[in-house]
């Protein structure tokens, strides 16, 4: 019984190719019906419109503005519905937030600004890039504001004709960013001209508001934009999509992420000390090139970072003249005068070359430690070329003085001779009789003559000491 269909089906195989070919499609279609661990059908890929997100957290400089400009590039290429920003500044250049502002107005897709998580804010120069974006959100307990500009050299200067010019020319920009978003054109001037901050409550309840809405979270903050008509800078409206959609996520590059954290102001303090230190060890000792690179390294770095802070160039100079006055210090016997004058120097330049900017200022847990340690390496190498300088020659008959040798000939008061003293043949006397072979110890030098003692006094033949 258990042949026959067996049977049956090599017989309708043979006789029926047509039949062959049905029961083959059938068992086939048996086989796929069976489950099995794995789906040979391909994940359908999320559907719905696209939002680009990207995060920035630190100074607003050149590279948060390639960042921007990447992220809305980007955006624009994938023809996202959306491109949200969520920022965290103290502040920044004013150069490069018109930069990066300018990138937001020209955008062809519409920028959301999202100040977030709570504690964040955007400060300074991140509040006018929240007048500029579409749609501007903030979470709670994050606040921004205090826009008053502040010159390069770090150095507020109300009272000169150039400090209020700057105030006067970026209240300008502010309430045009403000009006051609229909928010508070009032209050976005006074966050430059009397350095206002405000909550996000403060900012939500302004009449007109200076932001859209509060939302605790990305996930919030993407709901409540479904299907809302968002007005762009040139007076045309969008409405976004109101479905759920897709989200990716665009971070910093590599060299962006290099760039930024160097342009820190305590990464970029570091720098500069380091890279003095390093030329003034080279200095100490010419040849050892280790030194010499790497702070001719740091300080191009250091270069850089200071070309994106606001920086007091007081400090700066105190700072160099400080590293000056302890480099001098190893060549200039001073008994520690120029030593102390250093490190005052290099401490009173390290509290004032970022003091006029609170946000960006350098703290004292990397100030008091940076000094102390750059004053024990200055004077530990100062110590050792002093105690150098005490030392005996090393070199000529002088640096033969206290050396062991051995006599080569016989010595006497009258008699000179020869003895091999650091594998080299001197002419020497001994006031002492002293014997070929005998060990010797040198006492002093006459000329290219040596003085020298025998170990042990010994009797010449004759009878005669």
């Amino acid at each position: 019984m258990e042949r026959a269909p067996r049977v049956w089906l090599v017989a309708v195989i043979r006789n029926r190719p047509m039949a062959a070919a049905v029961v083959a499609a059938a068992i086939v279609g048996v086989l796929s019906a069976v489950p099995t661990g794995h789906s040979l059908q391909p994940e359908p890929e999320p559907s719905g419109p696209l939002v680009i997100v990207g995060e920035y957290d630190g100074v607003i400089h050149p590279i948060a503005a390639e960042f921007v400009d990447d992220l809305l590039t980007r955006a624009e290429r994938d023809h996202a519905a959306a491109a949200v920003l969520v920022l965290r500044t103290p502040g920044g250049l004013l150069d490069s937030t018109r930069t990066l502002v300018s990138r937001l107005i020209s955008s062809r897709t519409p920028v959301v600004v999202y100040v977030s998580p709570s504690g964040a804010r955007a400060a300074s120069a991140g509040f006018l890039i929240m007048l500029a974006a579409d749609v501007a959100v903030m979470a709670p307990g994050t606040h921004i504001g205090a826009a008053h500009p502040v010159s390069s050299s770090g150095e507020s200067g109300e009272s000169t004709v150039m400090a209020e010019k700057a105030t006067a020319d970026t209240a300008a920009y502010a309430r045009t960013l403000a009006e051609a978003r229909g928010r508070n054109a009032t209050l976005a001037a006074e966050a430059v001209t009397e350095s206002r901050a405000f909550t996000e409550h403060e900012a939500l309840d302004a009449a007109p508001p200076l932001i859209d809405f509060i939302a605790p979270d990305l996930e919030a903050v993407l709901r409540q934009l479904n299907g809302r008509t968002v007005r762009r800078f040139d007076g045309t409206t969008v409405t976004l999509p109101s479905v759920p959609g897709r989200i990716e996520r665009v971070a910093p590059s590599w060299r962006q992420s290099v760039l930024g954290a160097i342009a820190h102001p305590q990464v970029a303090y570091l720098l500069m000390t380091l890279g003095m230190l390093g030329l003034v060890v080279e200095l100490w000792n010419p040849g050892f090139v280790l030194p010499g690179v790497a702070g001719g390294l740091c300080l191009l770095l250091a270069f850089f970072a200071f070309q994106v802070l606001p920086i007091n160039l007081t400090g700066l100079l105190l700072l160099v003249f400080g590293l000056a006055l302890l480099g001098a210090e190893l060549m200039v016997p001073s008994f520690g005068v120029l030593g102390i004058g250093g490190i005052l120097a290099l401490l009173v330049g390290s509290l004032m070359i970022t003091r006029e900017v609170p946000e960006m200022r350098v703290g004292y847990g990397v100030i008091v430690p940076v000094v102390v340690a750059v004053a024990i390496v200055v004077l530990g190498l100062g110590r050792l070329a002093l105690r150098a300088q005490r030392m005996p020659s090393p070199t000529g008959t002088d640096g033969l003085v206290g050396a062991r040798g051995e006599a080569l000939t016989t010595l006497g008061p009258r008699q000179p001779g020869q003895m091999r003293v650091h594998g080299e043949i001197w002419r020497a006397v001994s006031d002492t009789p002293v014997l070929a072979g005998q060990r010797l110890r040198v006492v002093g030098a006459d000329g290219l003559t040596l003085r020298v003692q025998p170990n042990e006094t010994v009797e010449l033949p004759g009878g005669s000491p």
